[in-house]
């Protein structure tokens, strides 16, 4: 898993600086969870682009903990970019309250809640003649541990090739504050969500499995023999087949 991150640094930036020319804007939206995996996009894209060509947005919902706002306000604050807390509750609850059924679950709600954050994204975009910057690491990618149209939408995502492990390591080369890097990974779509705990793994695990089978292309015997267990293995793999389509383009029915 050990990358040269200053290596590292000085390709996402030039890439952010590419995909921003091409596009043929000058600024960057990006949704700050207060998260890892958000400081660290939002850190690349304003070395890439400077703090005022950048407009970092908190999308809160009321069930989201103070610490993930007040985590993002700090760390725009130290990046010395735009900032604002949108509070996406008004808008899910409208939608929640008026149509859907009374047994609506968690994942359900999140789903929901996801989306609306990009709909805010993509608006605030078109208001700053901006893209928006996706936040989401290979882990979840390879995966499908998202929300389509939701937290994997965005113009281009600049940290999609490092495993949440290496966004770990790569947010202590940045210095970003150890807080933010220490806290449990969650989407904070409902309380007491996190990521390892919905999907039944350790991040820690999932990554040294993913690097073996895909990166370094091992076979399922030699996985095994390497001691992850048949219960993980089918668990894991599982997954990554149910949510392919996740990683797809829509299909288009060919009529020629």
């Amino acid at each position: 898993m050990d990358l040269d991150y200053n290596v590292i640094e000085k390709k996402i930036v030039e890439f952010i600086r590419k995909e921003i020319s091409r596009i043929g804007v000058q600024n960057a939206v990006v949704g700050l969870s207060g998260g890892v995996d958000s400081a660290v996009a939002a850190t690349l894209t304003v070395k890439a682009l400077g703090g005022k060509n950048v407009f970092c947005i908190s999308l809160p919902y009321k069930t989201s903990s103070q610490h993930s706002k007040d985590d993002a306000k700090e760390l725009a604050s130290i990046l010395n970019c735009n900032f604002e807390i949108i509070d996406i509750s008004p808008m899910v609850d409208a939608y929640i309250d008026n149509y859907a059924d009374d047994k609506i679950s968690n994942v359900r709600k999140g789903n929901i809640m996801a989306r609306m954050r990009m709909i805010v994204l993509y608006d605030k975009s078109a208001e700053y003649n901006a893209v928006v910057v996706g936040t989401g690491n290979k882990t979840e990618y390879i995966l499908g541990y998202t929300t389509m149209y939701g937290d994997n939408a965005c113009a281009f995502n600049p940290i999609g090739d490092l495993y949440k492990t290496q966004i770990w390591e790569f947010a202590k080369y940045l210095n970003i504050p150890d807080k933010i890097i220490n806290k449990k990974p969650s989407a904070d779509l409902w309380q007491g969500q996190t990521d390892e705990g919905e999907m039944g793994f350790t991040y820690l695990e999932v990554d040294k499995y993913l690097i073996e089978k895909f990166d370094k292309n091992k076979s399922k015997e030699e996985l095994i023999n390497m001691g992850f267990s048949i219960d993980f293995i089918e668990r894991v793999d599982s997954m990554i087949i149910r949510n392919e389509f996740k990683r797809k383009l829509p299909p288009i029915a060919k009529l020629n």
